[in-house]
């Protein structure tokens, strides 16, 4: 699968662009782990042509986590090509993705991300002035959700009307913008649109790929050419290696042990914590990545967690952090729990 010039191979699984989730750390653990390609934090149009700190920052990459996308979001075409010419000029990114579904009130409320699924004119303004600042020189991608709400699914349309504005890919998630995040994805429109004989570039399927069977399934049921992947990597990067051994059966090398496969996945935690604290600093460091660790789907099924969890998003230090780690370690082996 290509998008533009770019190879990202067989069944390639992406790491979603998440708000304060994947940065350069996570981007390069899930890069490491299998993720063919992993996309920047989203990136305020206006904040950017405003030259705010914060939002520059996240535009740093690095080659390592190549091929990496940088998603801008706004509701103006002229800020938000200004904004595109920005990103290509200063990080390089092999992939800039525009933001037309992200849900939440203060973004969608405000006409950006899934608020332009309202007002379909402007969004293709937007994707047309896009492409006219930097398709020359990146591919222009997109990502979106199936429409509004139930009365407004107007998918299948409108990813033709895009791809006829010069995207070089669509993504799409298989819920509404009034679903928020809520009830289960429904890929049948995906399908449909992957299915629709007049679209030419790839459809790349997202929402509830929560393990390597439900990746498969996405492939062979819907068709599409690339999957990827949000919630369900929190405190658990390795669901792309879940992935590969999946969707690739003919892999010779297998990179999930068969043995210690707990101590496996507490080490690739502990990773996480040394990347992020090596980046941000301590105090910062581990304050961003607790709550990732408290949530990490390793550590269902313990009896009583809820204090222990508490311990975890209270931590300050790596010392302190690796100490309840350990703890929940030895507990995990006793109780013969994710052996």
């Amino acid at each position: 699968m290509k998008i533009g010039n770019i190879d990202l191979g067989y069944r390639p699984a992406f790491l979603a662009p998440m708000e304060d989730v994947t940065d350069i750390g996570f981007r390069l653990l899930c890069r490491k782990l299998g993720a063919a390609m992993v996309y920047s934090e989203f990136v305020s149009c206006d904040a950017l042509v405003r030259m705010v700190n914060k939002s520059l920052k996240k535009l740093e990459v690095c080659d390592e986590e190549r091929p990496v996308a940088i998603q801008i979001y706004g509701k103006d075409p002229v800020a938000m090509a200004d904004a595109a010419r920005i990103v290509v000029d200063q990080a390089h990114p092999d992939v800039l993705d525009i933001n037309f579904g992200c849900p939440v009130k203060k973004i969608a409320g405000k006409g950006a991300g899934a608020g332009l699924l309202k007002d379909p004119p402007k969004m293709l303004e937007i994707t047309r002035a896009v492409v006219n600042a930097v398709g020359s020189e990146v591919p222009v991608t997109a990502k979106t959700r199936l429409g509004w709400d139930k009365e407004n699914m107007i998918i299948v349309d409108l990813a033709e009307q895009l791809q006829d504005c010069g995207i070089s890919a669509l993504t799409i998630h298989g819920r509404t913008r009034s679903q928020m995040y809520t009830d289960q994805a429904d890929w049948t429109l995906i399908g449909e649109v992957k299915r629709n004989p007049r679209m030419k570039i790839p459809i790349i399927g997202n929402g509830d790929i929560t393990s390597g069977e439900r990746a498969l399934e996405a492939f062979e049921r819907y068709g599409v050419d690339a999957i990827m992947v949000g919630r369900a990597t929190f405190g658990r990067p390795w669901i792309f290696t879940e992935i590969l051994e999946k969707t690739h059966p003919d892999k010779t090398e297998k990179t999930i042990p068969a043995d210690g496969l707990l101590d496996w996945k507490m080490d690739i935690l502990k990773e996480q914590v040394e990347t992020s604290v090596a980046r941000l600093g301590e105090f910062s460091g581990v304050r961003h990545v607790r709550r990732h660790l408290a949530n990490s789907p390793l550590f269902k099924g313990i009896p009583d967690f809820r204090q222990t969890r508490i311990r975890m998003l209270r931590a300050e230090t790596v010392e302190e952090l690796f100490e309840i780690m350990e703890q929940t370690r030895s507990l995990l082996k006793d109780l013969n729990i994710n052996q």
